[in-house]
């Protein structure tokens, strides 16, 4: 860019310079949704296998934990964030909550979810939409609920969508979170990254055909906020009564606050 073109546009400059974390690269912000849309896009159709290539399968139990955390009520409306293949939203309804919205930004993922909710019988009470979880278009307190796993890490303004989270819950509403985070246990922490950095991408490149997507989903997670930074992100938010549950030796976490 010349001086002629800076002189003339600075506050264009300042938003083309700023930037964000794409893994471990830095991008500008406006493309970061692109990219991470992109990754998603060639993983959905392998992103259950995946995952349980990636846990050990143990990405289930701590599913189950952040479900019955959520505490489903026939009462209850849940607004799933980042919903993916539907696991959270799925467990809320057969734990016998009340209906629920499943979202996602992207359409290929919520398409496999949506495919496996009408193989489940479980649409009477579920509706489906594309949304960026930094702009939830749901009036002010308008749901119970709102949750998302292993989605918040993907997002290029955390904190916008945790005051969005708070934004749409009615008093007394709570927000949970699931996500990698901090290793908390220094002999894991070896085999951890390993695991992450060397084992995930091979495995990527097998199985989905896509080493590059799973090279930037174990950057991701070491790029998040670590336990303590994000539960004072959800205060910092206007969250209430903040807390924090490591699971599996920190490799993941819940948080959850609540709007009173």
């Amino acid at each position: 860019m010349t001086d002629n073109t800076h002189a003339h546009s600075p506050v264009s400059a300042d938003v083309m310079t700023e930037e964000t974390d794409f893994g471990f690269r830095s991008v500008r912000k406006e493309e970061k949704k692109n990219l991470v849309r992109a990754v998603f896009d060639s993983v959905a159709g392998k992103y259950d296998v995946m995952n349980d290539i990636m846990s050990l399968g143990i990405h289930r139990v701590w599913k189950r934990i952040f479900v019955t955390e959520l505490g489903p009520q026939p009462g209850l409306r849940l607004l799933d964030l980042a919903g993916g293949t539907g696991d959270i939203t799925f467990g809320w309804l057969k734990g016998g909550g009340g209906p629920a919205i499943m979202t996602d930004i992207n359409s290929s993922m919520l398409s496999v979810g949506r495919d496996r909710a009408i193989n489940q019988g479980l649409v009477s009470d579920l509706s489906f939409c594309v949304v960026d979880a930094e702009a939830i278009p749901l009036r002010d307190m308008s749901v119970d609920r709102v949750s998302i796993a292993f989605g918040l890490r993907n997002c290029t303004d955390k904190m916008a969508v945790i005051r969005e989270a708070r934004r749409v819950l009615r008093p007394g509403g709570r927000f949970m979170c699931l996500e990698f985070s901090k290793v908390q246990v220094a002999a894991l922490a070896p085999i951890y990254d390993a695991w992450s950095f060397k084992v995930l991408p091979a495995m990527g490149g097998m199985v989905a055909k896509d080493r590059e997507s799973y090279q930037y989903l174990a950057e991701s997670i070491r790029m998040f906020p670590d336990q303590e930074t994000l539960a004072s992100m959800f205060r910092e938010a206007g969250l209430s009564h903040v807390r924090y549950q490591s699971l599996s030796g920190g490799i993941a976490a819940i948080h959850s606050g609540w709007r009173i």
